[in-house]
């Protein structure tokens, strides 16, 4: 089973019903889909579907429960998040430690990830039902943190601990370094027509071009469009010649 399958988002006693759309939106682009509400102010609404735009399957299989109680029943381990170190009985850790931890951990079962109200978070009475606490880092001068973006937060680090990634992230092979070479000469050749550079003593400008297009480490399209540019003006010194003539 693996991790992000095992994630309990439970969002207690949440006040805006827009904010549970938005946690759930939240959610399903981290790959959580086991969403629990505990004593909702409004649900379901139409509030929340507006703002869960793709995510509205993730409303409609959500739980709600009358309780903490029920909402926690079966799970294995319960983490509370909180925006300041105010309790004592749990160890606490940031988002990422948090989750890499989790994502190491031998123990099974469903792993409750509780998020309080809007204005006043969790009870003291409702974080002594968890094992540890997450608390996220803010700036000292403003700690409030929207319900959906803790869950953003928590939930992308738990899918980066999780080893997954729903991206094809494109590789980017440079051209080898006998295809620079002949870059460069066709760019030394350019240069010293169009008299950019002295041509009896073109060795300086042309390492630091080396540097520049090195660290560029261009593909193969991209040396197309390079070679192609040096051509361009090739052919348009051809042009002006035979004009000339």
């Amino acid at each position: 089973m693996s991790l992000l399958s095992r994630i309990r988002v439970v969002l207690v006693g949440t006040q805006h019903p827009g904010n549970i759309g938005s946690a759930a939106r939240a959610m399903k682009t981290m790959g959580l889909t086991n969403l629990v509400l505990v004593a909702p102010e409004a649900f379901p609404d139409p509030r929340a579907d507006a703002l869960a735009v793709g995510a509205i399957d993730l409303l409609q299989q959500a739980r709600v429960c009358a309780d903490l109680d029920q909402a926690l029943a079966g799970c294995t381990r319960v983490a509370a998040t909180t925006a300041r170190q105010r309790h004592i009985s749990a160890q606490s850790y940031p988002p990422r430690e948090w989750a890499q931890r989790l994502s190491q951990s031998e123990l099974a079962g469903d792993i409750a990830l509780m998020f309080g109200r809007e204005r006043t978070g969790l009870t003291n009475e409702e974080i002594d039902r968890a094992q540890e606490l997450v608390v996220i880092p803010t700036s000292a001068d403003y700690t409030s943190l929207n319900i959906a973006s803790a869950v953003q937060i928590l939930g992308y680090e738990l899918f980066l601990a999780a080893g997954i990634s729903s991206l094809e992230l494109p590789v980017h092979e440079p051209v080898d370094q006998a295809e620079m070479e002949r870059f460069y000469v066709h760019l030394e050749q350019i240069l010293a027509r169009t008299q950019f550079i002295d041509r009896t003593n073109p060795r300086l400008l042309m390492r630091r071009l080396r540097k520049l297009y090195g660290r560029a480490a261009p593909d193969a399209n991209e040396m197309n469009i390079l070679r192609g540019i040096l051509t361009s003006v090739t052919d348009a010194l051809e042009r002006e010649r035979k004009a000339r003539e």
